[in-house]
């Protein structure tokens, strides 16, 4: 199911972006990116629509995908 970001608090955004940058296997490539700079990405890519925020109800987890990679059966 998709999240719309904007229906987010602004701290509770930030945290989610902040957390996904943050995580294990997130690859930006071979230079070093800043914190600020990975979440500002997100942002972009979340006002653009390029991402989504999906919550996958059965195991209780939230991710950034593509939006073009939403399941078929997913909640447009």
């Amino acid at each position: 199911m998709i999240i719309p970001f904007k229906q987010l608090p602004p701290e509770t955004l930030q945290n989610l972006l902040e957390e996904y940058a943050t995580r294990d296997g997130t690859d930006y490539g071979e230079r070093e990116v800043s914190l600020v700079d990975k979440v500002s990405s997100l942002r972009r890519q979340l006002e653009d629509k390029t991402i989504v925020i999906w919550f996958e109800p059965g195991e209780e987890s939230v991710n950034l995908i593509l939006a073009e990679d939403i399941p078929k059966d997913g909640d447009h």
